[in-house]
C-alpha cells in the first residue's frame, strides 16, 4: 500500500494530479476538495489509497486524512465505487458528508449526482454507527491538532483504545499537567482510562 506521496506537482487537472517524487511520475485521483486545496501548490503531500482492479491499478489521493478516511468509509458501503466516492467528496467535505450519514439526512445525500434513495439509506445504515464512535480527524477540535496530542491518540488506538476514550483521557491528561514527552502523556493518558 502507497500511504502517501511527498513530491512536486508537474500537471494538475480537478480530476486528477501528476507527482514527481523522486524522478518517478504517478497519476494520482483526486476530488475537487483536494484541487481546490492544491491548486495553487508546486508541491506537498497527498495521503493515498491505491486500489487494485482486474483491468488497472488506479491511485486515489487526498490531502488530508479526514478525506481518505471518508473516501475509506464510503468503499465499504456495498454499491458505492471508488469513482462514486470521489464525486461524493467532490460534492460535500468529509465533515459534511459525515455529519449528514450520522444525522440521518438521506435528502441532502440523494442531492449529490448518482446517489439514490436507495443508496444514501444504505449509506446512512452501514456507517451511522462508524461514523459517530470515530470521529474524522478533522473533527477534532483545534486544540488537539498538536503533534503531541495526535502522536498519543495514534499510539492509544494502536494499543486498542477507541478514538473516543482516548481522546477524552488524553485531553483530561494535558488539561491537568503541561509539558510532557508523548511517553509520558501516554502513560499517564492509560492511568484515567
Amino acid at each position: 500500500m502507497i500511504a502517501y506521496l511527498k513530491g512536486d506537482f508537474v500537471h494538475k487537472s480537478p480530476a486528477s494530479v501528476h507527482v514527481e517524487v523522486n524522478g518517478v511520475g504517478y497519476e494520482v485521483q483526486i476530488s475537487l476538495n483536494t484541487y481546490s486545496k492544491i491548486q495553487k501548490l508546486d508541491k506537498g503531500i497527498l495521503h493515498t489509497c491505491l486500489l487494485i482492479r482486474e483491468d488497472a491499478h488506479l491511485l486515489f489521493g487526498f490531502f488530508d486524512l479526514a478525506e481518505k478516511e471518508m473516501f475509506l468509509h464510503l468503499l465499504s458501503v456495498s454499491g458505492i465505487g471508488a469513482s462514486t466516492a470521489r464525486v461524493m467528496l467532490s460534492y460535500m467535505k468529509p465533515e459534511e458528508l459525515s455529519k449528514a450519514i450520522i444525522q440521518a439526512d438521506a435528502r441532502t445525500l440523494e442531492g449529490i449526482k448518482g446517489i439514490g434513495k436507495k443508496t444514501a439509506e444504505r449509506m446512512i445504515l452501514e456507517l451511522r454507527d462508524k461514523l459517530a464512535k470515530q470521529p474524522l480527524e478533522s473533527n477534532i477540535s483545534p486544540m488537539k491538532n498538536n503533534t503531541l496530542h495526535h502522536d498519543a491518540l495514534n499510539a492509544l488506538m494502536a494499543l486498542g483504545i477507541n478514538r473516543q476514550a482516548a481522546g477524552q483521557a488524553l485531553d483530561k491528561t494535558m488539561a491537568a499537567e503541561s509539558n510532557l514527552s508523548v511517553e509520558e502523556l501516554i502513560k499517564k493518558a492509560l492511568r484515567t482510562l
